[in-house]
């Protein structure tokens, strides 16, 4: 059980955030939602640690092999050192996470630590999607209350479409911080010069990102799939997921991907008239 100081430590830390994943993890039991704010918590940490603009790589680096050495003792000798590792230390102990999974978000951040991402190919994406996105659903599912390979399969496919819409919401935003998250392949199609500077104004841009949002969707309808073959209660916070993120793909199509209108989001009645059906049903 995690101590009451740490929880409300890493709550504050959540809450701070800003997240709707706040609020979505609130349908939890009180044990199993606190066991998913200690993960927000480590993923926040080292996801700031990454992103922390004016430092250089190697103190980026230094921070993030700290954090390996952090959860190699919370695996190999069960010592923690602070809120975020002694709750973590209850999370691994109640639903035995993988320590794979945290190290592989740990390498995600990595990636995005160093130099600007721009145009990777479809390996180098997929890898990337897989350590900062279905790594942590690979944690979450069995914190949900389902462990089977169904579960797994769930957060793999989930993971994706998640990134991947994550990535076309974003590729203004991205394109101001010297970063193209999508694929070469499908720029190259589309005749999309890999140039943030450039980007924004190609002609076939909604092409490439039409071809990105059918990687997303097919990923979304085989977690869709997926979720049939698992405890259905568990798999509750899933699918508001999904219902919270699914939709902005209709929405970015509607737009033909035209950036220049601001960024896609679903307004607070959609998202809460979701959780309702979800909750309701």
């Amino acid at each position: 059980m995690i101590r009451p100081d740490d929880i409300a430590f890493i709550t504050a830390l959540v809450k701070a955030s800003g997240t709707s994943f706040y609020h979505g993890m609130k349908i939890l039991a009180p044990e199993r939602r606190d066991g998913m704010y200690a993960i927000y918590a480590f993923c926040r940490i080292v996801d700031d640690i990454a992103d922390e603009e004016g430092r250089d790589f190697p103190t980026k680096q230094a921070e993030l092999q700290g954090w390996r050495e952090r959860i190699s003792a919370l695996y190999e000798q069960g010592i923690a050192d602070c809120a975020v590792t002694r709750a973590l230390l209850s999370v691994i102990q109640d639903y035995q996470p993988r320590q794979e999974d945290f190290i592989a978000i740990i390498d995600g951040m990595e990636m995005d630590a160093g130099a600007p991402i721009i145009a990777p190919d479809l390996a180098f994406l997929d890898l990337y999607c897989d350590r900062v996105a279905s790594a942590v659903g690979r944690l979450s599912v069995r914190v949900f209350g389902d462990a089977s390979p169904a579960a797994d399969d769930v957060a793999h496919a989930f993971g994706r479409g998640l990134q991947l819409t994550n990535i076309l919401r974003d590729v203004a935003e991205d394109a101001e911080r010297g970063r193209i998250y999508l694929p070469a392949e499908h720029l190259a199609a589309a005749g999309v010069p890999a140039d943030p500077t450039r980007i924004l104004d190609a002609p076939g841009l909604a092409r490439a990102c039409g071809a990105v949002a059918a990687m997303a969707e097919l990923n979304f309808r085989r977690a869709h799939d997926a979720m049939a073959r698992c405890d259905a209660k568990a798999m509750r916070p899933a699918r508001m997921m999904a219902a919270s993120y699914h939709p902005l793909l209709a929405e970015l199509r509607r737009r033909h991907f035209d950036y220049r209108r601001g960024r896609v989001s679903l307004p607070k009645w959609r998202k809460l008239w979701l959780a309702a059906q979800l909750l309701v049903g």
